[in-house]
């Protein structure tokens, strides 16, 4: 009995331990509950607002990848004041400076990142503001100083895209930027190419690998107008009309269509034999429609039939292509590297080789981008900006009295690309500055080039893109660069307004 009642004694006190033991693991099974539950980033992704066609188990993959983040990650972001930022303002804040709350400046109100959101305008925002920065300090602020000492205009230069400029205070920046203006990520695939409508700087339209077409207004109100649904296989191009009522698309699907904005619906289907890459409307006589094709072709179509009026072979695929501003020459590009001037007659649409140039690199690359401009500062004439797929731009000066013959004047040869990625003209400075381009990246940055310099090309670049940005364009206005990813999202970026650009 002794013995039983001291083993029921014994038996007994541990009992309280135990229970004090399991309060304490509650307790701290609540106090890690509540510690992941005070994570910023799973409010973001929580709170997230929904857009009016979003898919829901897109959105919530989404959420659940984006809450299935390292706990590092989480402890840092414990730190940083959730207001609705994206990626990029927490990066901005954890690679702040250590002076940093002194550089600290009045915010700009501004909203979330999500499809057709916007900042609403006013001052440039701080160089280091974890709250209202929406690109970083280096996307701001211009990266390198412009120098009146400028190198042989015919030079050939080498460049990486993670060359880091060197920086000088008190200059006047070339190209730098206010931020983002709105984000578009409503769509599900790789944006292959963007445009600009003509003679307008709020119509933006973008195409991408899933055969889907958008059109958006990027005024006060950002949106999406219509969404334009047919192709069955990557939108490789297309234009707008010189009245922005229709646009023309090619696609790997082997057909053209050709779209009413107004109505958000096809009109027409022109089939062919291989895919379409490539296509331009005549500047001039919206009538003709050029195509170029995987079948080494450039045909023109009668845009009120959909019949084939002309057409021209070349030595390989047609993979990109521009207008001069008379409509009498097109530029294009082949899969090998080629570039080829064509006499076009505007009247009966007959085309007729002139010129071609051939690539001295010894690897044969596809052109990605042909851009003509009316005209160069530098070159006092119309130039042609090409871009290949290995990373080499080239800069020409057009001779439009013997056919458009091309003369090359400088190059710059970046990292191979993967993907096929674009490249433009930056709008025009000043007869002391250079000819500046801007293209897209494999490391997801947009970068600004400088041609005439063969070293310390790049002289700024902006962040914000997560993964390759493969299209870039300008608004008519130039107020407005548009970048889109590998990943579906473009963004629109608003151009900063000096006292030397205001009239550009």
């Amino acid at each position: 009995m002794a013995d039983h009642r001291t083993a029921t004694v014994n038996d007994g006190e541990p009992e309280p331990q135990n229970n004090e033991f399991q309060n304490n693991s509650n307790n701290n099974d609540d106090d890690k509950k509540k510690d992941k539950n005070s994570d910023p980033e799973h409010f973001c992704c929580l709170l997230q607002p929904l857009t009016p066609d979003a898919d829901p188990e897109y959105i919530g993959i989404r959420r659940l990848l984006l809450h299935r983040k390292a706990e590092a990650g989480a402890l840092r972001r414990r730190d940083w004041r959730c207001n609705g930022k994206t990626y990029v303002a927490y990066r901005n804040y954890i690679s702040r400076p250590r002076n940093w709350e002194s550089l600290r400046a009045p915010s700009l109100q501004n909203t979330p990142g999500n499809s057709g959101r916007w900042i609403s305008s006013g001052s440039p925002p701080p160089r280091w503001s974890e709250v209202d920065s929406w690109s970083s300090g280096r996307d701001v602020q211009v990266a390198n100083s412009l120098t009146n000492h400028r190198a042989s205009f015919g030079s050939v230069s080498n460049a990486s895209d993670s060359d880091r400029p060197p920086r000088h205070r008190g200059v006047e920046p070339a190209y730098s930027f206010v931020g983002m203006h709105c984000i578009f990520d409503q769509c599900k695939a790789s944006v292959t190419v963007l445009k600009f409508g003509h003679m307008s700087s709020d119509l933006l339209a973008y195409g991408a690998s899933d055969g889907t077409m958008t059109v958006c207004s990027v005024s006060e109100k950002p949106s999406v107008l219509k969404q334009l649904n047919g192709h069955s296989k990557d939108v490789t191009d297309f234009d707008f009309t010189s009245n922005n009522q229709y646009i023309a698309s090619a696609s790997l699907d082997k057909t053209v269509r050709v779209w009413e904005i107004e109505k958000g619906i096809c009109i027409r289907v022109i089939y062919g034999v291989s895919s379409q890459l490539c296509i331009r409307f005549h500047p001039v006589n919206n009538n003709f429609l050029s195509v170029g094709n995987a079948n080494k072709e450039i045909n023109v179509f009668n845009f009120s039939t959909g019949r084939i009026i002309n057409k021209a072979v070349f030595d390989a695929e047609v993979t990109a292509m521009d207008h001069d501003h008379t409509g009498h020459l097109i530029f294009c590009g082949d899969a090998q590297g080629c570039v080829y001037s064509v006499n076009m007659n505007s009247h009966t649409g007959i085309l007729s080789r002139s010129h071609r140039h051939r690539s001295s690199s010894k690897h044969r690359s596809p052109v990605t981008t042909v851009q003509y401009r009316s005209f160069s500062l530098l070159a006092r004439g119309p130039v042609l900006l090409t871009c290949t797929q290995d990373g080499n731009l080239s800069f020409f000066s057009v001779a439009l009295e013997i056919k458009g013959y091309l003369t090359l004047r400088c190059s710059l040869k970046l990292t191979p690309r993967i993907h096929k990625i674009q490249a433009s003209f930056c709008p025009l400075l000043s007869l002391e500055k250079g000819e500046f381009i801007v293209a897209g990246s494999e490391d997801s940055n947009v970068y600004f080039y400088d041609l005439t310099k063969p070293k310390h090309t790049c002289v700024n670049k902006l962040q914000g893109h997560r993964f390759p940005v493969i299209g870039i364009t300008w608004n008519h206005g130039e107020n407005f660069l548009a970048s889109s990813d590998f990943y579906g999202i473009v963004i629109v970026w608003k151009r900063e307004r000096t006292n030397q650009n205001k009239n550009t």
